[in-house]
C-alpha cells in the first residue's frame, strides 16, 4: 500500500512543520528550541518513538480483545536514549503498564506479543530503503 505524507513548511525560516496525512486532522513536527525551533511540536525522534509506543500498545489490545482477556487498558512508557546515535546506536527503553491483567500468563504473553508489533519489526529486522529526489 503506498501513502502519501506531505510536509508542508509555512513559516518561514521556522523549523515548525505541518504535516498532511490522507485528510486527517493535521499534525506538527517542530524541533527544540537548543536546534533553533519553537518546541511547539514532537519532534521527528519523538514520532520515530512515538510510533513504537502506540504500535505496541495497539497490538496488544489487538490480541487481548481476540484472546477476551481482561485488558482494561495499556500505558507504554518508551525512553529515548539517544547519546549514542551519531555512533550509530539509538536504544529505546519500553515500559508496559497492563491494567486489568492479573494472569501471571497472560501477562507473560501480552509482553511477547508487544515484541512483535509491526513497527518493531519495521525497526529492528527490515531493511529500509529511502529514495530521495527533487519534485
Amino acid at each position: 500500500m503506498r501513502k502519501a505524507i506531505e510536509v508542508i513548511s509555512e513559516r518561514n525560516r521556522i523549523f515548525r512543520q505541518r504535516v498532511e496525512l490522507d485528510g486527517m486532522e493535521d499534525l506538527y513536527v517542530d524541533v527544540p528550541k537548543a536546534f533553533g525551533g519553537e518546541e511547539s511540536a514532537p519532534d521527528p525522534h519523538d514520532y520515530f518513538d512515538i510510533a513504537l509506543g502506540a504500535c505496541k500498545a495497539i497490538t496488544v489490545q489487538m490480541y487481548a480483545k481476540r484472546k477476551q482477556w481482561p485488558l482494561e487498558g495499556i500505558r507504554v512508557k518508551v525512553i529515548r536514549d539517544d547519546s549514542q546515535e551519531a555512533k550509530g546506536t539509538y536504544k529505546l527503553d519500553v515500559e508496559l503498564e497492563l491494567i486489568g491483567i492479573e494472569d501471571p500468563e497472560q501477562r507473560e504473553r501480552l509482553h511477547d506479543i508487544s515484541h512483535r508489533c509491526p513497527i518493531q519489526r519495521l525497526m529492528t529486522q527490515a531493511t529500509v530503503e529511502v529514495e530521495t529526489r527533487l519534485a
